[in-house]
């Protein structure tokens, strides 16, 4: 595909300096853009080094004019750059239809437009909006609600009774409403608990590929509105996880657990059951939360501390043999001088 910078800048709304009839053939990163390709800088750090690159033409902040290449400037050169992207390379679109290879339980209702894969398999009474994609060997159980514009990728399962929202993703090998981790002990055998509410998804969000959500004991795991996982994230039942939270590779959280809006779990951190954790939080990897946090706090450690604080003790460990030695001769000389009645040795 081919446009002209001209072309590029009425989709990203930006304004040119150059030549507004170069024609770009492609969209790259700012190290591996060639005359023919568009890139951006949206910091500092790039911007210094803009006439390295060798990018025809690079998408700038309002700000930026100082450069002989040709520049595009707009108001967020990352959000800019995205929609090139989508430009140069749109995402494929499945075949529309149900495959012969499917299977589809009685009483399926579906919107327009959808596409059903081979081998996907779907459950009794499942309602699917319009333009949804199920691609092969996805397994849709019975009494799932699902909304409009959903992608549902390869070797995912959404148990029954689960519902999801609008323009959702959920990637390669993610299983929705497992059963919870819930047994109890008696005449020491555990015994299961029943597990009989579902998980709930809600809009704009977007699920990595081997993510598990537990349902929830009774009433929902709750996924709301615009939350982004990675990959291989845990979320355990009875979870509510806020609006537009991130939740990075290998986080878990714990059962009845609450986090807040626009807060983020860091890779390989966890979040212990009953814990909630307030709005605009962030929890940086590999942290431990064992108690409740509060909005706006940033947390790092096990057990969890406010990260400031962390950085201080980070700094003493390593003088921590040091400090030892200087404490073992203060403890020796403070035993002399009582032998001593006190006098100084």
């Amino acid at each position: 595909m081919e446009a002209m910078l001209s072309e590029i800048a009425d989709i990203v709304g930006g304004r040119i300096i150059g030549n507004p009839k170069m024609v770009i053939c492609g969209a790259a990163s700012f190290e591996d853009a060639k005359v023919y390709n568009i890139t951006f800088a949206g910091d500092a750090g790039f911007l210094k080094k803009i006439e390295e690159t060798g990018a025809g033409a690079v998408i700038v902040p309002l700000s930026f004019s100082e450069s002989s290449k040709n520049l595009i400037q707009v108001n967020n050169p990352k959000a800019a750059f995205t929609k090139v992207l989508n430009l140069f390379y749109p995402p494929s679109v499945p075949a529309q239809g149900i495959s012969s290879s499917a299977y589809v339980g009685n009483g399926f209702k579906c919107g327009r437009d959808v596409s059903i894969a081979p081998n996907a398999v779907i459950g009794d009474n499942v309602v699917i909006g319009d333009r949804v994609s199920i691609y092969p060997c996805s397994y849709i159980g019975d009494c799932v609600v699902i909304g409009d514009d959903v992608k549902i990728y390869s070797n995912v399962s959404v148990l029954e009774k689960c519902t999801i929202g609008n323009r959702v993703i959920i990637n390669a090998g993610s299983v929705i409403g497992s059963d919870g981790f819930g047994f109890f002990l008696d005449g020491g055998k555990h015994f299961k608990i029943p597990h009989t509410g579902i998980v709930r998804i809600d809009d704009d969000v977007e699920i990595g590929a081997g993510n598990t959500i537990d349902r929830a004991t009774f009433g929902k795991t709750w996924i709301c509105r615009g939350v982004k996982t990675d990959n291989q994230v845990h979320i355990a039942h009875n979870v509510t996880v806020g609006e537009d939270s991130l939740l990075i590779a290998q986080a878990g959280i714990g059962g009845s657990s609450s986090i807040g809006k626009h807060t983020i779990i860091s890779g390989q951190a966890a979040v212990a059951d009953h814990v909630n954790i307030g709005n605009n939080v962030i929890v940086v990897g590999k942290t431990g939360v064992a108690k409740s946090v509060q909005d706006g706090e940033v947390l790092s450690g096990v057990p969890a501390i406010p990260h400031k604080l962390w950085l201080k003790v980070q700094n003493i460990i390593p003088k921590l043999p040091d400090l030892r030695k200087k404490l073992m001769k203060i403890e020796k000389r403070l035993e002399r001088m009582e032998k001593n009645n006190g006098k100084n040795y």
